[in-house]
């Protein structure tokens, strides 16, 4: 093929020309005809506050704007909606043409903005020189009235700033303007999801939402330049609207035209513009990425005020103008005609990550009300948690504790006891760890899946990039980061190297990350529970070595988890054909068997989670002292029992019964710890441990009978040693859970007892006393 010939541009007809410049007519007269209604708007706008009296809104705020009380110039496009002429469209037309119509507001603002009433604050360089410059004009009017008066320009002041008349002041005005406009959608607009943000959305003012994955420091922007010659002194002034621009040089006044010296601009610095920015990357949350798919992430500018107003992992709600931008450098070269696009932030709004603060539809509400008048909620809620998985029932109701939480404390000075339960499954191969962990992430309204094997240190917790715009160093975060105020599963929690898994000591108690890295030291949020599943230190466990040996992690990690299960594979005659069948059943008819009840679906249990994480239980008075001697109790066995203390049981343990009943409470709707709950959490605390030292099976395959002797040697016994002939069923009730048997086997077996003439109760039931103490 040839060269190429030289391209022609063909002429545009005369007709051509005139539609074009008619369409540039219409539009700078839409424009102004918006302005004039803008201005109206903004200086009419009247509203009833609380008291009911009738105020004009927005006079008010920019009042206060005016008084430099503040920087920030809140519009709502609800009210313009409702009281601007042509309110209706004209919000289409801010919505659709939002950064044009940004300057359109601004230009409304300007005009009817009120003068000072009330100065807050101090002047600033740009009033300084505003009013050294106006002392110099009135100075020159007083002396060159004669030339004024010839229609002579004296000193060429003004041609060079614009075309202003003689005696006029030219600042450009985005130079005077000490605010910031914030656009508030209207009423009902729903958030973008941050998937579906597209080419056909660029100029428009949009809202998404996501969790900050990068923050960039604040550094300062220009905007608008002052320049001062060197020849005639001279002031230059030239708004930046883009990220790079080209200096001027030459001077454009009169003067250095006319006497040709052709001066030199000098940069102003103190005169210039500066305002704070920062780049945040913004990516969609864990559960509105679709399977399989990589979350989508947005690059989001933020000027002024709204810069510093978050951090790495916390998750916002972005208002801004969607738009494109081109490639610069060598991406230029490899992007061709392609565009980034970003978003620029009008406004950034924190959202409370919390569980509580997810909003619950009608329907959604009226079965979590039905759920709540169950009396076997607790029971029904953690058997609908992975039901295709066979047995692991306690295993279950600790994960609906897990999902749950307790409650946090703040203490007066700052101190935070974290109320978030961590628990560790470990066990065989085979047992459904890895399974049970899905099924919580994708009933957890917030949780981040990882593996042990493919996370290290720094993306667990928080890693230090360079950032390619500024060159500079910037925090990112790790999973545990991202999962702040949420549920982070880390499946084969053994297979992590020992530096790796010492990054998490931190965050699973103090519930931080602290950094110290390339010159950045901070401490970032990672209020999570730790959801995590782990095999034994030989793959199976092996009954020849000891716990300790078995499970192969430092008592430092272990005492960190309120929970620690050790599921065992053992051969069970009954237990292997119920388990058979309930496998063969779950791959014949894809669903799980029959439980008794209709299981709850997970949405249904991921809004009574949100619903039961508003409520605050507190520890009433009359069981702190029941708390405490449970746990004198627990740490008096240890102590008698060294063959099985494996020093799991500290001050951490006693927190972790703290935990474990509120989240009893909190599945109660109950803002009141009651005994019961204390019970139940004992109870697991116990059946854990008992996991983990291998006789956890001894003790739920007791006989009814064999129970019933247990509790009547326990009850004697304890009689004895009080030196009388009465026990509370309180007093009882500790060491009966700790044996593996239930409220209701201490029932019969009082009853049996009774019918016997040996027992009776006495204080309305809450004591049993001996008939006849001399019995034997």
């Amino acid at each position: 093929a040839g060269a190429p010939g030289p391209r022609f541009s063909r002429p545009q007809s005369r007709q051509t020309q005139a539609a074009a410049a008619a369409c540039v007519m219409v539009l700078t007269q839409s424009y102004a005809e918006d302005q004039e209604r803008l201005r109206a708007f903004l200086r009419d706008f009247e509203e009833e506050d609380y008291d009911g009296e009738v105020k004009r809104k927005y006079v008010e705020r920019l009042q206060v704007v005016a008084n430099r009380a503040s920087r920030t110039v809140e519009v709502e496009l609800e009210d313009i909606a409702n009281g601007a002429d042509d309110g209706e469209a004209l919000c289409e037309r801010i919505s659709s043409n939002a950064r044009r119509y940004m300057e359109v507001i601004a230009s409304a603002i300007d005009a009817v903005l009120p003068p000072a009433t009330e100065y807050v604050g101090s002047d600033d360089a740009h009033d300084v020189m505003y009013n050294l410059r106006e002392e110099r004009m009135r100075q020159e009017r007083s002396s060159r009235q004669p030339e004024a008066e010839d229609g002579s320009e004296p000193g060429g002041a003004g041609v060079a700033e614009g075309g202003a008349k003689e005696g006029e002041l030219s600042f450009p005005p985005e130079l005077l303007r000490r605010y910031q406009i914030r656009l508030v959608p209207r009423d009902g607009v729903k958030v973008v999801p941050l998937r579906l943000v597209l080419s056909a959305q660029i100029g428009r003012l949009v809202s998404v939402k996501g969790i900050v994955t990068r923050v960039t420091a604040v550094r300062p922007q220009l905007k608008v330049a002052t320049y001062t010659c060197e020849a005639c002194g001279h002031e230059v002034h030239e708004e930046v609207t883009a990220r790079t621009f080209k200096p001027l040089d030459q001077c454009p006044s009169r003067s250095c035209k006319e006497n040709r010296t052709n001066g030199k601009l000098r940069m102003q610095t103190r005169g210039s513009k500066f305002v704070p920015f920062q780049e945040l990357r913004l990516q969609e949350e864990a559960d509105q990425v679709p399977g399989g798919h990589i979350p989508r992430a947005i690059t989001v500018h933020a000027y002024g005020e709204v810069s510093r107003a978050c951090s790495a992992g916390d998750i916002v709600t972005v208002t801004g103008i969607f738009l494109p931008t081109p490639y610069e450098g060598r991406n230029q070269q490899r992007a061709g005609l392609l565009a980034d696009t970003y978003l620029e932030a009008v406004a950034i709004d924190k959202t409370l990550k919390g569980n509580a603060d997810a909003e619950i539809d009608h329907s959604l509400q009226e079965k979590v009300a039905e759920l709540n008048a169950e009396a076997d909620v607790y029971e029904r809620l953690s058997q609908s948690i992975a039901p295709e998985i066979f047995a692991h029932e306690d295993v279950k109701k600790a994960l609906l504790l897990l999902l749950v939480g307790g409650v946090t404390n703040v203490m007066e000075d700052g101190m935070r006891i974290r109320g978030d339960i961590n628990i560790c499954l470990m066990g065989d191969p085979g047992v459904a760890k890895s399974q049970l962990l899905k099924h919580v992430k994708q009933i957890a309204p917030r949780c981040v899946y990882t593996t042990g094997k493919g996370s290290s240190g720094v993306g667990l917790t928080a890693a230090v990039t360079r950032d390619q715009t500024t060159g500079e160093f910037v925090l990112e975060g790790g999973a545990l980061v991202l999962a702040d105020m949420g549920i982070c599963c880390i499946d084969e929690f053994d297979k992590m190297e020992d530096s790796d898994r010492t990054a998490i000591h931190e965050v699973m108690e103090q519930q931080t990350v602290s950094i110290a890295k390339a010159g950045i030291t901070t401490t970032l949020n990672a209020r999570t529970s730790v959801l995590a599943a782990a095999n034994h230190a030989y793959s199976r466990y092996n009954p020849s070595k000891s716990v300790a040996e078995n499970i192969n992690m430092p008592a430092a990690l272990l005492s960190r988890f309120d929970l620690m299960w050790l599921i065992r594979d053992k051969p069970d005659l009954a237990r292997d054909r119920a388990l058979a069948e309930h496998v063969t059943h779950v791959h014949t008819f894809c669903h799980h068997p029959e439980l008794g009840f209709e299981a709850v679906d997970p949405k249904t249990i991921r809004a009574y989670v949100s619903a039961a994480k508003r409520f605050t239980p507190t520890v009433p008075p009359e069981l702190v002292e029941h708390i405490v001697d449970e746990y004198v109790a627990l740490r008096q066995k240890d102590a008698n029992d060294p063959v099985h203390n494996d020093g799991f049981t500290s001050a951490r343990t006693l927190l972790a019964i703290l935990r474990l009943a509120q989240a009893l409470a909190r599945v109660r709707f109950s803002e009141t710890v009651a005994s019961e709950d204390v019970a139940e959490a004992r109870r697991l605390m116990e059946m854990s441990k008992d996991s983990v030292h291998g006789e956890r099976e001894e003790k739920t395959h007791l006989s009814p009978q064999d129970k019933a002797d247990r509790i009547a040697a326990l009850v004697n016994d304890l009689i004895a040693g009080n030196g009388g002939d009465f026990i509370k069923i309180s007093d009882v009730m500790p060491q009966l859970i700790a044996m593996g048997c239930s409220p209701e086997d201490l029932e019969r077996t009082i009853d049996e007892y009774e019918n016997l003439a040996v027992w009776t109760r006495i204080n309305d039931g809450n004591t049993i006393k001996l008939i006849d103490p001399d019995m034997d």
